[in-house]
């Protein structure tokens, strides 16, 4: 929930930067739909918590990619895993390498397509190289996580997803661990009634520059 104070600030920023651009006053409460995969889906599920009038946002649609109220606790130990290790590439393309190493259930890519997504990640090391472009304490939480936290965390989470006034979209790959099918399924009917699209032959997380799953999102934030 702390990060969702940072997207407070964040979105008052883009409000006063809005409203020198166009030379009138912000709206008072602006409306904006939100994509978030894994962990930005949880980030926009605890954003949604901070009243309009506090945040000066109105989540309009929401997009949980490959994320839910309940995470299983097999990929939570998995990411937890390979998260803050203080890694050093000779290349950019070295890189490229070890994040598929640990990310092939993303699904199906050419390596041009997962060179490009990997590019963004890095940035150059002290000396030469490349390091990834995070802050490694991110791990911490991970490694924090006990079987009481856990349970006493998801059943906030599901009050959290109870009261959202946002449509909602769920995205899946259907041979996700975080993200498990009775979870999804419980996400459309309860609370905002999700709805549920499932991607075949990919985990965790559909990366989304792909048509087929594009066009859902396409669709849903259109509609």
């Amino acid at each position: 929930f702390s990060y969702a104070g940072d997207m407070v600030a964040l979105f008052k920023q883009l409000k006063a930067e809005l409203a020198q651009a166009s030379g009138q006053p912000a709206p008072e409460v602006l409306e904006i739909d939100w994509v978030g995969t894994s962990m930005g889906g949880l980030i926009g599920l605890a954003t949604s918590t901070v009243p309009p009038q506090a945040s000066g946002v109105k989540m309009r649609r929401v997009v949980f990619n490959d994320v839910g109220p309940r995470l299983r606790a097999e990929a939570v130990a998995r990411i937890g895993e390979y998260l803050g290790r203080p890694l050093h590439f000779d290349t950019a393309q070295a890189a490229a390498d070890y994040l598929w190493s640990i990310s092939t259930g993303f699904g199906p890519h050419t390596p041009e397509e997962w060179f490009r997504l990997c590019v963004p990640l890095l940035k150059p090391a002290e000396g030469g190289g490349f390091k990834l472009r995070y802050d490694p304490a991110l791990a911490d939480p991970f490694k924090a996580i006990t079987p009481e936290a856990a349970a006493s965390g998801e059943a906030m989470l599901w009050q959290v997803y109870d009261a959202m006034a946002s449509q909602v979209l769920i995205l899946r790959g259907q041979d996700s661990d975080l993200l498990d099918h009775e979870t999804a399924v419980a996400m459309t009917e309860r609370g905002p009634r999700a709805r549920l699209v499932s991607f075949p032959g990919v985990g965790h997380a559909p990366t989304l520059i792909h048509e087929d799953q594009i066009a859902p999102i396409r669709d849903f934030l259109l509609a």
